[in-house]
């Protein structure tokens, strides 16, 4: 779909402006990442925009960790 139509559907009746959207496209700021073909980009529908200023939250540790290795016996398993 195009960056227009994405934008349409995720943003409803209030999407951002043309430029903007493109310059979203230029910066890698959606992601996965939009396909340029002669003047027009080309989105999956499932992309998103990923704001660099926040952080990327970090994965949930497993509950049991004792079954994780330390390091001392990794080295000794060569």
């Amino acid at each position: 779909m195009t960056l227009e139509e994405w934008a349409k559907t995720v943003y409803g009746d209030h999407p951002p402006a043309v430029g903007t959207l493109r310059r979203w496209a230029r910066d890698a700021l959606i992601y996965p990442a939009p396909q340029k073909h002669g003047r027009s980009y080309f989105v999956l529908e499932s992309a998103r925009y990923t704001d660099p200023t926040m952080p990327i939250p970090k994965q949930a540790q497993p509950a049991n960790t004792s079954t994780r290795l330390r390091l001392a016996d990794r080295i000794r398993r060569g």
